[in-house]
């Protein structure tokens, strides 16, 4: 999954300096006279996972809306995380926490601020259709001949395949019964969405959030010995001193709330209905869901 290896960014330290000047900013806050409350002027930066990319373009509008001049920034964790530090970057809006960007808020942490949590079940999963007559990742073994022998997967080394291959299989007896079939995330999705449309079984690695569960209705299986690991927080974390210098736009980032139906339906629109222009599926969102903004303050 998008998930795997996030640590290389760590690896990357020593170049960043040089890397942040072409992905970042280009220079800091602190350079350009400090980013006080009259500076209309904010660097979001993201991460190319869906979740980030469908809430920064959600931001973007909201901001822009409200008057400021606002720059997207897609950026490797490692370096975004550095960008936070340096003052390059305003906000990021994906933020895992306590497990996935651990290494990173250890590095970082003491230069950056915690604005909130805005989605608190952030999790690896294995997933069926509603339709399919299984609850548990301990019944699969049993059930092996209705999946074809197969668990469609992702890329091979995504975090949830190695999950899925190291834990998963051997715990709950599935060697020589189930077989991980991994290619792409594209190629899972369009298998799932074949067998839905034909009712037919079909069982996949898949996360929270995303718009699949918005767009079809599955369920996760039943993990009784945790081989997935628990939930995480997404959060949004800013650069030190961002809370003072914009408490407008901070005020609101602390109310910023999604729950799956409303974070799937944004996702589906800005990446698959309007994947070539995001903003739109913005717009037609908003349009959906008028409360949303005026929900902010």
């Amino acid at each position: 999954m998008r998930r795997s290896n996030l640590l290389r960014g760590i690896a990357l330290a020593s170049i960043a300096a040089l890397a942040l000047g072409a992905a970042a900013c280009g220079k800091s806050k602190e350079a350009d006279g400090g980013g006080g409350g009259d500076d209309k002027t904010i660097t979001i930066g993201y991460v190319s996972w869906d979740e980030a990319i469908a809430a920064s373009n959600l931001w973007e509008n909201i901001l822009e809306e409200k008057g400021y001049d606002v720059e997207l920034k897609n950026i490797e964790p490692g370096l975004l995380f550095q960008g936070l530090a340096d003052g390059n970057v305003d906000f990021f809006l994906d933020g895992w926490l306590p497990q996935t960007h651990a290494d990173y808020w250890a590095t970082y942490g003491e230069k950056l601020e915690k604005v909130g949590v805005w989605y608190d079940n952030a999790s690896l999963s294995i997933a069926v259709p509603e339709y399919v007559d299984v609850t548990s990742l301990k019944d699969l073994a049993a059930n092996a001949d209705k999946f074809n022998g197969e668990i469609i997967g992702i890329e091979p080394g995504a975090g949830l395949t190695t999950a899925t291959k190291e834990k998963v299989i051997p715990t709950y007896g599935l060697e020589g019964k189930l077989d991980l079939k991994t290619s792409t995330t594209t190629a899972m999705l369009a298998a799932l969405d074949g067998a839905i449309a034909k009712q037919e079984p079909i069982v996949v690695t898949l996360w929270h959030p995303h718009w699949a569960y918005a767009k079809y209705q599955l369920k996760d299986l039943e993990d009784p010995d945790g081989t997935l690991g628990a939930a995480e927080e997404v959060t949004t974390i800013a650069r030190q001193g961002f809370g003072a210098d914009q408490p407008e736009i901070t005020a609101m980032l602390q109310k910023f709330k999604m729950d799956d139906t409303q974070l799937g339906t944004l996702e589906d629109l800005t990446l698959n209905k309007y994947k070539d222009d995001p903003a739109k599926g913005v717009e037609e969102w908003l349009a959906a869901n008028p409360e949303f903004v005026s929900g902010l303050g």
